[in-house]
Order: structure tokens, then C-alpha cells, then sequence
């Protein structure tokens, strides 16, 4: 039987960055799992937890358990809004309440993508091709709260005709931060400058993540400097072929 997989693509790939939920269906799929999308999915209610605005969150959040009862696997092109399904949304309902245990039995079934294939598909070679030379960047969430880090560098060893070189440092923070970003305009900015540094010095030709979020703050970065470096969801890279 094929792994059935319940797709939350999130707020930034559904209105800006549909290409990369399309991939990652694309690569589920090359893999053997069977593919969903279900259409009354809307947030993961982070930006409102993030802001300390906690019943709207909660809110947000009764409907995603709804939207995704029944669900095998829920897959998440991010590793930001999956944290804060595995790890927040506990904080949003009273201990031991039977809302809280309906939240652990819906949100144990969720993994970030690289995640998804490397623990649950058990897949380390999904057949991509790539021609050029790419730098991974760690996402803040993806990194501190899921612990991913060799994941998605090794999917991305696997990928032909790739060459992957290792930023110094590789783990400083883009300076999106969600709301950071607009709170903390310029701190924002300066940050996102010397992860633009850490970039070049690798030579690479293209940045990869795992979060839309990073890649949309690293991509502006890039855009402003006229540089001619590719930001790319690791979704996208898996989906190219030989």
C-alpha cells in the first residue's frame, strides 16, 4: 500500500510560491506516495501565536485539526510552519484536555518535506538531476526546534550533477523571522546582507532551504544586489531530473 500523504503546502507557497508545493507533490509522488491536497486548508496560525495573539491562533489552529482529521501524513514544505504544528500547538489548549489529545493524535503524523522522505519514505535518492554548484541554508526553526540538519544536505548529495559547498557560517539567521522582519526593519536587513556574504563566498550559483520564508528574504537581498544567484526550495531542486 502507498503512503497516503495529506499536503499543507502554507500561507507563502499557496499565494506566492505555488511552484513549490507543485514540486513537492511532484517528488511525493516519483517516490510512491499517494497525493492530496485539501482545499479548506488555510494557516498555521504562527503569525498570530508569534504576536502573542493566542485566541486567534487557537482559533486557526481547531480549524487545521479539522481540515486534516483522518489524515496518514501531513507533509509540509516548511520548516517553520511544521514547528509550529508539532511543537506549538500544544501550548493552545489546556493540558490534558480532550482537545489537547485530538491536537497530539493529528499533529503526530506531521513532517517537514526532507524529513518526510528521509524518516517515513526512507528515501535518500528521490532520481533528481541538477547542473550547477548550490549552498544550503539552515532555516532557524528547521535547525533549533526540528533538529534538521544533515536531511536535506544529504537528499541534495544525491541529486546529480550537483556540487554542494558548505557556507561559513552556514547556521547565522537570514533575518526574516516573520514578523521580525517587518518589526526590525533594519536589523532585518543587515542580517539578511551578511548571509548574502556568507553566499558568495561559496561560489555556488544557487542558495537552497527548506522554508519559503528565508528563500523570499534571501531572494530580495539578492534581487536589490543584481546578483545572478538562484534562491531555490529544496522541492524544486528534487522535482528536476536528469
Amino acid at each position: 500500500m502507498p503512503l497516503r500523504v495529506s499536503l499543507f503546502v502554507t500561507c507563502l507557497v499557496d499565494q506566492l510560491f505555488p511552484e513549490v508545493g507543485l514540486a513537492m507533490a511532484d517528488v511525493l509522488e516519483r517516490v510512491g506516495c499517494e497525493v492530496e491536497f485539501r482545499e479548506g486548508q488555510t494557516c498555521c496560525g504562527q503569525p498570530a501565536f508569534n504576536s502573542g495573539f493566542t485566541t486567534e491562533a487557537r482559533g486557526v489552529a481547531r480549524h487545521f485539526l479539522r481540515v486534516f482529521d483522518g489524515a496518514q501524513y501531513i507533509v509540509v514544505p516548511s520548516g517553520s510552519c511544521a514547528s509550529m504544528i508539532r511543537h506549538h500547538f500544544a501550548d493552545l489548549f489546556e493540558r490534558g484536555s480532550a482537545e489537547e489529545e485530538a491536537s497530539q493524535a493529528v499533529t503526530s503524523r506531521a513532517y517537514e518535506f526532507s524529513e518526510f522522505l528521509l524518516k517515513v519514505a526512507g528515501v535518500e535518492d528521490v532520481g533528481a538531476g541538477f547542473s550547477g554548484v548550490a549552498t544550503y541554508h539552515d532555516s532557524c526553526h528547521a535547525l533549533r526546534e526540528l533538529k534538521l540538519k544533515e536531511g536535506p544536505r544529504l537528499l541534495l548529495r544525491h541529486v546529480q550533477g550537483l556540487e554542494l559547498r558548505e557556507m561559513e557560517p552556514a547556521e547565522e539567521c537570514c533575518g526574516f523571522g516573520g514578523t521580525f522582519a517587518v518589526k526590525f526593519g533594519d536589523v532585518s536587513g543587515s542580517m539578511v546582507d551578511d548571509k548574502v556574504e556568507s553566499i558568495l563566498r561559496t561560489g555556488a550559483d544557487t542558495v537552497v532551504s527548506i522554508d519559503s520564508s528565508c528563500l523570499m528574504q534571501i531572494r530580495g537581498a539578492l534581487s536589490r544586489r543584481g546578483l545572478p544567484i538562484r534562491a531555490m526550495h529544496l522541492a524544486e531542486v528534487l522535482a528536476q531530473t536528469p
